[in-house]
């Protein structure tokens, strides 16, 4: 079987080797991966694979390979934990889904103030009460296509337009080795646009020549220093749907560090809002407010967001709308404001650019970056570069 898929990989332009075939061969004799199919394809992927470039052509030529498969090893394994919680949920139809209603922000914040008033117990599987698991706007781990979170987990849906919990992120770690090389690449045409003259430096190269021509008498000779000048002011969203992108996000943090000289970075959790922070830990005591950024570092920054923009459209266009806090004025407003004070601007989004159109806060931040919103691919990266290195 793993010959003719090792030939079914050569018939799809995969450069895969003799000898990694047979790396693959030694890897399983030794039980280096597990009994599973998707440990093999992982395994398989590893050995095989060399550019980061071909992974998408190895995942189709892995999935025709063995479409069909179902019955593998290891299927008698305990359940986890997770999983018998999650049948605890009440599973509704897509009629009875079809049915529960969006109240609407005013609506659904009377409703909750009724709640808070009126319950005087613990409830679960209702559609009225704060409960778990059920069909109501309040409460966790239920379903809902618009309410209010009130502590536990969420059960997956992301529709929650207010979280009444206390929640710690963490912060993107800058020294994470890079899954690929090519991000540092593509950054650095950013770079290459922003280097001036500076002060003298010695020029090594032409004081040996000149020397050389001297018969021996030094000749030092100098040469304007080349320096990175540009500046970088980076936000990057934290928490919630990015934790499905903490990876990537955190090889770009770990790029950018490296490759720019003058970076200053900010966390926030969904969109801007009136204050940002340089410590997940430290977020809800030590933050610094947006307009002190915004006066603090000029207009010769450049302005990149990261974040999958994926929140209730309330968060960017209405006051209170904040998933976490009561805050005053639109995310829309501090975009406007960000956006205002740096000419130069860009977003990353780590959401596939398939699922762009099915997410209306992904076209509303779409819409107030003046469409400077590009996939987190090495692609995408190269275009928000390019946008970037333009004068403004």
């Amino acid at each position: 079987m793993l010959i003719d898929f090792f030939l079914h990989l050569k018939a799809r332009k995969l450069p895969v080797s003799t000898r990694e075939f047979l790396t693959v061969l030694e890897g399983m004799k030794a039980h280096v991966c597990g009994p599973s199919i998707d440990d093999f394809y992982h395994f398989a992927r590893t050995c095989l694979v060399k550019d980061e470039a071909l992974y998408d052509r190895f995942d189709q030529a892995f999935g025709e390979y063995f479409k069909g498969v179902t019955e593998l090893p290891g299927l008698d394994a305990d359940l986890p934990e997770e999983w018998l919680r999650a049948m605890a949920r009440k599973h509704l139809s897509p009629e009875e889904r079809a049915q529960l209603e969006k109240l609407g922000w005013d609506k659904l914040m009377d409703e909750f103030r009724k709640r808070l008033q009126e319950q005087k117990g613990r409830h679960q599987g209702g559609n009225k009460w704060i409960g778990t698991g059920g069909s109501s706007p309040f409460g966790n781990n239920g379903t809902h296509p618009e309410g209010i979170r009130v502590g536990g987990e969420s059960a997956g849906n992301r529709t929650a337009v207010k979280v009444w919990d206390k929640r710690e992120f963490r912060n993107l770690d800058d020294s994470v080795e890079l899954g690929t090389r090519n991000i540092k690449v593509a950054l650095r045409r950013l770079r290459r646009f922003a280097r001036q003259g500076a002060s003298e430096e010695l020029d090594l190269d032409g004081t040996i020549a000149a020397t050389a021509r001297n018969a021996g008498w030094l000749d030092l000779m100098m040469r304007p220093e080349r320096h990175n000048a540009v500046k970088v002011l980076l936000f990057l969203d934290v928490g919630g749907s990015m934790d499905d992108h903490v990876k990537i996000c955190e090889e770009l943090f770990s790029a950018c560090r490296l490759e720019f000289k003058h970076l200053e970075y900010f966390y926030f959790h969904n969109c801007v809002y009136e204050g940002v922070w340089r410590d997940n830990r430290r977020r809800h005591a030590e933050r610094t407010p947006l307009l002190d950024v915004i006066h603090k570092y000029g207009p010769d920054y450049k302005l990149i967001f990261v974040g999958d923009a994926t929140m209730s459209p309330y968060e960017i266009l209405h006051p209170h709308g904040s998933v976490e806090h009561m805050n005053a004025e639109p995310g829309a407003t501090w975009l406007r404001r960000l956006l205002d004070a740096y000419p130069a601007a860009a977003w990353l989004n780590p959401e596939p650019e398939r699922l762009w159109p099915y997410r209306k806060s992904i076209e509303l931040i779409h819409q107030i970056v003046g469409g400077r919103m590009h996939p987190m691919t090495l692609d995408g990266l190269a275009r928000a570069m390019q946008g970037l290195s333009r004068k403004h």
